[in-house]
């Protein structure tokens, strides 16, 4: 089994410490509903371990929420809502839209705001050791302390000062010197530290978090390959400065981005489909087949005839697996090993999802075959199920549900029209079939409106 790993930039054979594997993947900061570019991170690292799961690897499986955040801070100024009460809200958003792409639970979901003394506790070791100095009640990590910094991105420090979005802070000793607390600010929420009220920055709660829950040194570390610099890269240097340890992961994953009429999808641009806005017109799976059907490495570009084609697609499969079979069916039984190895061999090539996809797919046109037949294919469809399962299928039927309201808004329109055409008994044919599900019409000079008829 090989993978592709960011820090060296080539395919590894996959050797973890132990039995169980060590898997670390950042969550979502929670002020807006999630998108489709977060499916395709979740989707991905679901695949990833459902497979290692399915290869006989235990997995420890951790993924944060950024709950204290300057975007959260400003979503609820807007929103005239506390933050924290804002982050709930949307943290129990990204479980719903988890839950229905069949995701499975993370072991621990840690906080950043539950995790403040862990994260104090990794401030005061990189002071102390002279990789962080505080300013103004503000602590930053000093770069030029780490002789490494940049070996992720493969840049020089001096490349990175010239190319990377930097706060201009005078108080820093390097222009790309990173804030690992901050000076509380009027009307924020704060903590005590050693160096004033204040909050951790981005990078050191990811630390802080595989730490404790983890240890110093993680088996993988996944993300998408925009957080690659600097958000990683700072990771990378704190978590290593502090423990003196190497490494702090064994296997980078990064995956592709998912991109909009050519940008990149992102809550902060409002350039985005929500993750509910897809579910409502295409089955989960759909959507999870739209993501696995390109390397998950490979940008992925977003379009309704992709997710079309998905729903289709996936509809093939669940009729293969799921079909009637005749219990007296002759023949001999269906030797499926040969799927089987195929389907391993492509996901033991860096998860290569999309050949292992065109494999379930072959495997069902043999089983249509042999239905045609008459011949045995119960093999064939318990096959089907348990690889598609590796990668998260539910084989659940495609019905999206029509919310009522919508459906009641629909016929109304219909109505309309008849009427415009002066298709009096088919208006009626409408309103009398909506009268028979408890639903009256009553015509008003501005629009039609609707009421749920008292049961007498």
């Amino acid at each position: 089994m090989r993978i592709f790993n960011t820090l060296s930039g080539k395919e590894e054979e996959f050797v973890p410490q132990d039995n169980v594997v060590k898997m670390y993947v950042c969550g979502v900061t929670p002020y807006a509903e999630c998108h489709v570019g977060h499916a395709m991170s979740y989707v991905v690292f679901d695949m990833v371990r459902r497979y290692l799961e399915f290869k006989g690897y235990e997995v420890r499986y951790v993924q944060n929420f950024t709950d204290i955040d300057d975007k959260i801070i400003d979503r609820a100024h807007q929103t005239g809502v506390a933050p924290a009460e804002l982050a709930e809200e949307y943290i129990s958003s990204y479980f719903q839209s988890a839950d229905k792409l069949n995701i499975a639970r993370a072991h621990v979901y840690p906080r950043a705001t539950e995790e403040i003394d862990k994260i104090l506790e990794v401030i005061q070791g990189l002071v102390q050791k002279g990789h962080a100095y505080e300013a103004d009640g503000s602590v930053y990590f000093r770069v030029a302390s780490d002789p490494d910094y940049g070996k992720l991105s493969r840049q020089s420090l001096e490349a990175l000062q010239v190319g990377a979005r930097v706060e201009v802070e005078n108080v820093k000793e390097h222009p790309l010197d990173f804030t690992l607390w901050k000076a509380a600010k009027p009307g924020e929420p704060s903590w005590d530290s050693p160096w004033g009220r204040g909050r951790p920055g981005w990078h050191i709660e990811c630390s802080a978090m595989s730490l404790r829950y983890l240890g110093e040194t993680l088996d993988i570390h996944g993300g998408g390959q925009d957080l690659i610099f600097p958000h990683h890269e700072n990771e990378i240097a704190q978590s290593e400065s502090f423990t003196g340890v190497e490494p702090f992961v064994r296997y980078w994953i990064h995956n592709g981005l998912v991109q909009l009429g050519g940008e990149k999808m992102s809550k902060s641009v409002g350039v985005l489909v929500t993750i509910q806005e897809v579910l409502e017109r295409y089955s989960p799976d759909a959507l999870r087949m739209f993501i696995l059907s390109s390397h998950y490495r490979s940008p992925l570009s977003f379009s309704e005839e992709g997710l079309e084609a998905a729903e289709r697609g996936m509809e093939r499969l669940r009729q293969a697996a799921c079909a009637a079979t005749n219990t007296n069916q002759e023949g001999q039984p269906m030797d499926t090993s040969e799927f089987s190895r195929r389907f391993v061999a492509a996901m033991d090539a860096d998860f290569n999802t999309s050949q292992a996809l065109a494999t379930l797919f072959d495997l069902a046109r043999e089983i249509n075959r042999r239905l045609a037949q008459g011949t045995g294919v119960e093999e064939g469809q318990r096959t089907l199920m348990e690889l598609g399962r590796v990668l998260g299928f539910t084989f659940e039927g495609n019905e999206v549900q029509l919310a009522p309201e919508a459906f009641i808004e629909l016929l109304i329109s219909l109505r309309a029209d008849l009427r415009k055409g002066k298709q009096w008994e088919m208006a009626d044919r409408v309103r009398a079939g909506l009268k028979e599900l408890g639903i009256v019409l009553e015509d008003t000079p501005q629009k039609t409106i609707w009421k749920h008829e008292k049961p007498s």
